[in-house]
């Protein structure tokens, strides 16, 4: 009799303690409502390049015999850069000359023929034909002979050089990148979705991996009115300061920023549910709907409902309902 008594009593205390616990305002961790910079951007990769610039290729299939140019230096237009083996052109040039002055020198005889009457007109107008015939053959071969030099289409800075004595190259082929070392400029891609919101002038923020924890800046200067309709993008391309650390050939990450303020009112992203936030008020909660504006991985912009200050429930228990009581986590 005794045991049960005793057995009783723990259930009756047991019981009491549960209720109890299960009766207290849920313990609830808060965050309160700080101010600080937000802003909202288009995101967007892209390399560094020169804003004059041009890849210089060969005319023609052929073996490059010499290169007379090295990165680095500079380059007048129409200067060679590279030879390519014209042997065989050459040969076809003297050939085709050959039978120029030869149908030059059949003309001559002819027309003497004719002026003594022994030959027709007819046979001095075959004549004529042929030669202005061959003579035009042996003009294209010996202008194909320039093509066998590869030629700086402007003035420049031999700003690469893919070009080996001995290889094989074709039209495709870039030998050299020619262009002035400033200004740059990056070439981004922008997603078609968000195309419509990017306007000249906007102010981007890159960010390279060669200068970690270092952002640099660069205005929208020019969008490509025709969008890739594979890639689903456009080119946008953004002018960099003259005093820019970035080099060409660079990848960046951008941001052209739509939106930015200074003092925007933040909470942090686990303070939200459905839309809204549970304010706390002398240990009880106010259900209280917001509007949020840009929204990132540690905080979110409150554009209205909310003000500096305020302490707001981070991650909301299941339940949790307004005018509630709670209790503050330690």
């Amino acid at each position: 009799m005794r045991r049960r008594l005793i057995l009783l009593a723990f259930l009756a205390i047991a019981a009491a303690g549960g209720w109890t616990w299960w009766s207290m305002p849920p313990a609830v961790a808060i965050a309160m409502a700080t101010t600080g910079p937000a802003i909202r951007a288009v995101y967007a990769t892209g390399s560094v390049e020169p804003v004059h610039w041009a890849k210089v290729g060969p005319a023609i299939r052929a073996r490059i015999t010499e290169v007379l140019v090295e990165e680095g230096q500079r380059v007048a237009e129409g200067q060679p850069m590279a030879r390519l083996d014209s042997r065989e052109a050459q040969h076809r040039a003297e050939e085709t000359d050959a039978r120029a002055r030869f149908a030059q020198e059949e003309l001559a005889r002819v027309r003497t023929l004719v002026s003594r009457d022994i030959a027709s007109r007819a046979a001095l107008d075959r004549a004529e034909s042929e030669a202005r015939a061959v003579r035009a053959v042996a003009e294209a071969a010996q202008r194909r002979l320039d093509d066998y030099v590869v030629r700086a289409p402007s003035d420049g800075l031999v700003l690469r050089r893919d070009a080996e004595v001995g290889e094989v190259v074709d039209t495709p082929a870039a030998l050299f990148w020619i262009g002035e070392p400033r200004p740059l400029r990056v070439t981004s891609e922008v997603d078609e979705e968000d195309i419509a919101q990017v306007r000249e002038g906007q102010r981007v923020l890159l960010r390279a991996d060669a200068f970690p924890g270092q952002v640099l800046t660069a205005t929208v200067a020019q969008i490509t009115p025709k969008g890739d309709s594979t890639r689903k993008s456009y080119r946008v391309r953004l002018a960099l300061p003259d005093d820019t650390p970035l080099l060409i050939g660079m990848t960046v990450e951008a941001n052209i920023v739509l939106r930015e303020t200074d003092a925007a009112v933040l909470v942090p992203p686990a303070a939200l549910r459905d839309g809204g936030v549970f304010v706390v008020r002398q240990e009880t909660v106010e259900r209280r709907a917001i509007e949020v504006g840009v929204q990132g991985p540690r905080a979110v912009e409150v554009l209205r409902g909310l003000a500096r200050g305020e302490a707001v429930v981070l991650n909301p228990p299941a339940g949790l309902a307004d005018g509630q009581q709670v209790r503050l986590r330690p």
